[in-house]
């Protein structure tokens, strides 16, 4: 299970209500390896995102990712690219045994108990060259509206994280 931060100085996670949530039970939030791609970004870096799943038709999957691009895409605004060039973010192991899965499907793990790392966080590194050692196509866009609606209509599978901060 790992957490990721911008904050390296974190030595207990303690549950709470997320300020993004409509969850009103306390958790430690976690994701395993197949989100990790979801949370490199800056924290607050709205995001879009989409993949290949089960259902996913081949015209959409041409359609939204491209002929010979892949399987997965992940598209940022451009005022969020200095962000990614200069966020230091790094990644927290967490112990398993606390951790449930959360969502219909599942996209997180959450904890319900104060959860201690195994070690200390690594750093991430550099967030383009990540996306591109996991072949996942980074996309920017003027805004993420357009994008984010062609994709939600589609056979693909997604996710959207900070949507509120995306321009209008």
């Amino acid at each position: 299970m790992l957490h990721f931060s911008e904050d390296p100085t974190i030595v207990r996670f303690v549950p709470h209500v997320a300020v993004t949530t409509s969850l009103a039970e306390p958790y430690v939030w976690a994701v395993g390896h197949e989100r990790c791609p979801d949370y490199w970004f800056p924290r607050a870096c709205p995001r879009a995102m989409a993949w290949v799943g089960p259902r996913t038709t081949e015209e959409d999957r041409v359609r939204i990712i491209g002929a010979g691009c892949g399987d997965r895409v992940h598209a940022v605004e451009y005022c969020w690219l200095q962000a990614m060039r200069e966020v230091e973010l790094f990644a927290y192991r967490l112990p398993e045994g606390e951790f449930r899965p959360i969502g219909d499907p599942p996209h997180a793990v959450v904890a319900t108990v104060p959860v201690e790392p195994l070690g200390p966080p690594e750093p991430v590194g550099d967030l383009f060259e990540l996306h591109e050692r996991a072949g996942i196509q980074l996309r920017v866009l003027p805004n993420l509206w357009s994008f984010w609606n062609e994709v939600t209509a589609s056979s693909l599978e997604f996710s959207g994280i900070r949507l509120r901060n995306a321009r209008r």
